[in-house]
């Protein structure tokens, strides 16, 4: 197995299941409504689809840079998009995106070679190899949070 398909095997195991560690983001959202997905039962803390959101900006930000797209910080709106309709048929798309948004990730991963994982990332100080390793070390850690937001429903 080469480093890449070792790289989008982890993706999709923390993505869709069957990681070591316990249940993968996609298993822990499966059953959260939008009215869920919505709530704070943490002050101070993001919501369920407010860390969704996130997700999806920065696994788009990887796909962009893996594609030679320079992109620096992103500013707290973009970071973090707020609920603008907190609506069943929004959320159900919120997810959709989600889903499709990984997907993409995995396949464009799937065609790298992994000489092409030692090269920098433009614009950054860090390989696409390290990036890639981040982006399934990110969705672990926000389905850990989500995880803990769901038990204080």
């Amino acid at each position: 197995m080469s480093e890449v398909e070792r790289i989008v095997d982890q993706l999709r195991r923390a993505f869709e299941g069957n990681a070591w560690h316990g249940l993968a983001l996609w298993e822990i959202l499966i059953d959260v409504t939008s009215q869920q997905a919505v709530s704070k039962p943490l002050n101070g803390a993001h919501s369920i689809w407010e860390i969704v959101n996130h997700i999806i900006v920065w696994e788009s930000v990887v796909l962009r840079r893996i594609k030679g797209e320079v992109i620096g910080g992103l500013s707290p709106e973009q970071d973090w998009p707020l609920v603008s309709d907190p609506s069943e048929s929004a959320w159900q798309k919120t997810l959709d995106s989600l889903e499709r948004g990984n997907r993409q990730l995995r396949e464009t991963i799937s065609a790298l070679t992994d000489d092409r994982l030692k090269e920098t990332v433009l614009g950054q100080t860090y390989s696409i190899y390290h990036m890639l390793h981040g982006a399934v070390q990110h969705d672990l850690y926000h389905a850990g949070q989500i995880a803990i937001l769901k038990k204080g429903r």
